[in-house]
């Protein structure tokens, strides 16, 4: 299922459409995982249970790793083209077409979700109600990975000709208070070129 909240139909589609047509060449660019290797295993070594949600999954490549140490992985995307990719990249993950904004997921279902470099193409006036479906679906527990681009206001895309992606750009302290105010607590965050926050479920 996937909804529209805050976003032309049109502006979202754009976005799907530059992703859909670089699919192959994001998967190439993006492919060296190690920058992430760290907080993939500090991630695995907090989440207490075997569900695993993988929101802006792309190509997959952390449902892989998640589901090859044998956790219960959801990977969910918008984009067709990156999700075909996904389902070769980790065929031992199950992976669904599914905006982040509104999970079709039960309420306290998962035990943890990684949102790599995805959030930031969810509107800033949708990002409380967005953060707030992370904390439904999250078990009391649970746990919350999530890193953006750091920054201030927005920026279209600028890797790759015609490129019509939006992103959402965040400080800090800003993203710390929106986690917060959805309801999780925050145990670490980190600045720079990304930004990173690591939540808990009470």
């Amino acid at each position: 299922m996937t909804h529209w909240r805050g976003q032309s139909r049109a502006g979202l589609a754009e976005t799907i459409e530059t992703y859909d047509r670089v699919a192959d060449a994001y998967r190439k660019r993006h492919e060296d995982r190690d920058p992430v290797a760290d907080q993939v295993d500090r991630f695995r070594e907090a989440v207490d249970g075997p569900v695993i949600l993988d929101v802006g999954c792309g190509p997959g490549w952390e449902s892989a790793t998640f589901a090859e140490r044998g956790y219960d992985v959801l990977g969910v995307d918008v984009t067709p083209g990156l999700l075909e990719i996904a389902v070769e990249e980790a065929p031992e993950a199950d992976f669904v077409r599914m905006d982040m904004r509104s999970f079709g997921v039960a309420d306290g279902a998962v035990d943890g979700i990684w949102a790599c470099a995805s959030f930031l193409h969810v509107p800033r006036s949708d990002a409380p109600d967005t953060l707030a479906e992370f904390r439904r679906v999250l078990r009391d527990g649970g746990v919350l990975w999530l890193s953006v681009k750091g920054g201030s206001g927005t920026r279209p895309g600028d890797t790759y000709e015609d490129d019509e992606r939006q992103f959402t750009l965040y400080r800090a302290g800003e993203l710390r208070e929106l986690v917060s105010e959805a309801g999780l607590a925050v145990e670490a965050v980190s600045g720079g070129d990304w930004v990173q926050v690591f939540g808990t479920t009470p």
